[in-house]
C-alpha cells in the first residue's frame, strides 16, 4: 500500500498531520490486519498525510501492565516513547482501544504527552467536517447492533462518535439490553486474552454475542481487535456464521465511501 513510515519521512524532513498506531493485532493478527488495511485506505482515499512506526513500533505494555508484569511494561513504554518523542510527534490515531487508552492515559506519567485519538472520533470528525463523505450503500436500513469496548466505552466515555458514524450510514441501529455504560466486556480485556478460563458455567464471550444475536442484527460492529475475535469467536460457537457478520466501524466506512 506504500504507507511511509516515520524513518523514511524524517530523512526527507517532512512531518506527516498523523502518526499511525497499528498496534500488535493490527500487525500480526490476520483479521486485526484487514481492518488496519480498511482505515490506512481511508486515509489515503481523503489524501490525509499519514506515517506508521513499522519495525520501530513496540507493544504499549498494555498486556503487560494488566497482567502484573510492571517492568516489562515500563521497558516496552519507555522505548516507544523515546521513539515517538525522537520524531517529535504530536498527533496520533490507533485503531485498538487497549493501545489508545494506554498512550492517552498511561503514558504522560512516563513522559509521553500527545494528542490521542482513537479512529472512530477521528473518522467522525472528518465526517462532520466535511472531508469525509458516505452514503447508505450496502449498509442502508441493515439492522446492526454495536457493541461498546470497555476501554473506549466505560474508561474513556466515548460512546457517540461511533454511533454517529453507523447513523451516517442509514443503519437500522438496535441496542443490545447491556450498552453503553452498562455495557458487557467481550471477555478478553485486562489482559483475560491471554489466560485460561476460570470455572465457570459459561464464557464471557458467549454471554455477550448471545445478547448480540438476540437483537436481530445482520451485523454486529465494533471498534477494537480484541473484541473482534471474541465476538466472532461466539458467532462461530452459535453456528451464525453465515448469518451475522461481525465487522470493525473503520470496514463499514470504507465500503460506503462516495
Amino acid at each position: 500500500m506504500s504507507i511511509p513510515r516515520m524513518s523514511d519521512l524524517a530523512q526527507e524532513g517532512k512531518m506527516p498531520d498523523v502518526l499511525y498506531w497499528v498496534g500488535c493485532a493490527g500487525s500480526y493478527d490476520a483479521r486485526a490486519q484487514r481492518v488496519a488495511r480498511a482505515f490506512s485506505e481511508i486515509l489515503q482515499k481523503l489524501g490525509i498525510s499519514f506515517a506508521i512506526l513499522g519495525n520501530e513500533e513496540l507493544c504499549t505494555g498494555d498486556p503487560a501492565r494488566r497482567a502484573g508484569n510492571e517492568f516489562i511494561f515500563q521497558m516496552l513504554a519507555n522505548q516507544n516513547i523515546q521513539t515517538l518523542n525522537g520524531y517529535g510527534i504530536t498527533k496520533i490515531v490507533a485503531t485498538c482501544p487497549h493501545c489508545f487508552n494506554m498512550l492517552k492515559n498511561e503514558y504522560p506519567a512516563l513522559g509521553g504527552h500527545y494528542e490521542v485519538l482513537h479512529h472512530t472520533v477521528y473518522l467522525n470528525q472528518l465526517l462532520s467536517e466535511g472531508k469525509l463523505k458516505v452514503s447508505g450503500g450496502a449498509f442502508k436500513g441493515k439492522k446492526i447492533t454495536y457493541h461498546d469496548s470497555c476501554y473506549l466505552g466505560r474508561i474513556n466515555n466515548i460512546y457517540e462518535a461511533p454511533r454517529e458514524l453507523m447513523q451516517a450510514l442509514d443503519a437500522d441501529l438496535t441496542e443490545m439490553k447491556r450498552s453503553r455504560q452498562n455495557g458487557l466486556c467481550c471477555g478478553a480485556g485486562g489482559a483475560q486474552m491471554w489466560k485460561e478460563d476460570e470455572p465457570g458455567k459459561k464464557r464471557i464471550n458467549q454471554e455477550r454475542t448471545e445478547e448480540a444475536l438476540a437483537t436481530g442484527a445482520e451485523i454486529i460492529a465494533l471498534n477494537c481487535p480484541y473484541c473482534n475475535t471474541m465476538m466472532q469467536d461466539g458467532v462461530n460457537e452459535s453456528d451464525k456464521s453465515e448469518d451475522t457478520v461481525v465487522l470493525d466501524i473503520s470496514e463499514m466506512i470504507l465500503k460506503s465511501m462516495e
